[in-house]
């Protein structure tokens, strides 16, 4: 019986040391970082602001796009066929669609129907500074880093029919 015991205690043992392994690399992973190298958040530390009236959502990730200077701001346009309207920018604005389906249209002419050309997720788009664009989500949320010099004011340009 205590040749049994002691086979089970050893097939048992060749099991645990992985696990305290394991364990161990995830204490490990718990490092401190030093902050003077760099800084971070985590997908749920971002303070995203509330959905505005043409259905899309902001969060800065880097400064200020109402001043002068680099930011970096998450943009998401909620699905229900959400689009801002025809307008344009200052300055040329670099996009990356992180998630989802983002259809851009140019010109003041607005037709999200028959105008817009979808940009799945890992494109990469510019808008050129000055350029009347327009764009949005269809039937889901994207999700779009975009880049830029601000201000990132935009100015509306009346439609053409």
């Amino acid at each position: 019986m205590d040749t049994r015991r002691n086979m089970h205690w050893r097939g048992w043992r060749h099991l645990a040391l992985p696990v305290v392994f394991a364990a161990t690399l995830s204490v490990g992973s718990a490092a401190e970082l030093n902050p003077a190298a760099l800084a971070y958040k985590l997908p749920d530390q971002i303070p995203w602001g509330p959905v505005d009236a043409r259905g899309a959502q902001m969060a800065v990730v880097v400064g200020d796009p109402d001043k002068p200077g680099f930011y970096m701001v998450y943009n998401k346009w909620t699905k229900g066929h959400h689009f801002s309207h025809p307008h344009f920018h200052p300055n040329d604005r670099y996009i990356v669609v992180l998630q989802g389906t983002w259809w851009v249209g140019t010109g003041a002419k607005f037709d999200p129907e028959h105008s817009s050309v979808p940009m799945p997720a890992g494109s990469f788009v510019t808008h050129f500074g000055k350029q009347v664009h327009w764009d949005g989500a269809k039937d889901e949320d994207a999700v779009l880093l975009i880049m830029g010099e601000g201000p990132g004011t935009a100015t509306a340009v009346p439609e053409e029919k």
